[in-house]
């Protein structure tokens, strides 16, 4: 009769696994911080009450500019912070995931994109709150660096992205009232270029290399 013995995992490969997990956390720790400013600013402004909706992007006034910095930490109601919450937690997470500095970049840059589209275009005696821009951003970069990159995970994560969250690119069209489409439309916009800013690949020839 054979016997089976159970193996357990040596010191130094639970350390790795340990190892493993900590390097994970720490990549999507930005993502987390990011999330919970969001919930503790809407906490804040609804038990202090503060009515920080005010500090939103203006457009056309340079007083409103400062607004592009706090929109995405704003929302109107908790249904509206979960609406952002949900794309910006799992999207921001499959950049962060691989490279939490890239994932700050391609905030910024969503982040700053999309208010600036907004302050520049959005209508008159209006204030814009909420992440939505930044989701949009973090959507058109997942989507643009599987074009850009070429690499089968690059590929699988922007399909994957598109498959799961293509929906919200209705959003960047003007048929919702109340509803920034030139947050979105701008925000999208944004997260394509700046995949295409980080592109470090090499040139090479395009097409099927042939040996002789």
């Amino acid at each position: 009769m054979a016997l089976a013995s159970q193996t357990t995992p040596t010191d130094a490969e639970a350390a790795l696994g340990v190892s493993g997990a900590s390097a994970v956390l720490s990549r999507l720790l930005p993502v987390v911080i990011l999330v919970a400013l969001m919930w503790a600013v809407r906490v804040v402004d609804v038990v202090v009450p503060a009515d920080f909706n005010e500090n939103g992007i203006v457009p056309r006034r340079v007083s409103g500019l400062d607004g592009i910095i706090w929109a995405p930490l704003l929302h109107v109601s908790f249904g509206h912070l979960i609406a952002n919450t949900v794309p910006t937690s799992v999207l921001g997470a499959l950049i962060a995931v691989r490279d939490r500095t890239r994932f700050v970049v391609v905030a910024a840059l969503s982040t700053f994109g999309s208010g600036i589209g907004v302050w520049a275009v959005a209508p008159s005696r209006t204030v814009t709150v909420g992440a939505s821009g930044l989701a949009f951003g973090l959507l058109g970069y997942l989507v643009a660096r599987g074009l850009f990159d070429r690499t089968l995970v690059s590929i699988l994560i922007g399909l994957g992205a598109l498959l799961f969250y293509g929906g919200m690119l209705f959003g960047v069209l003007p048929n919702r009232a109340g509803v920034s489409w030139q947050a979105h439309l701008f925000g999208l916009l944004a997260g394509v270029a700046a995949a295409a800013m980080l592109d470090r690949r090499p040139d090479r020839p395009r097409g099927i290399a042939t040996t002789t």
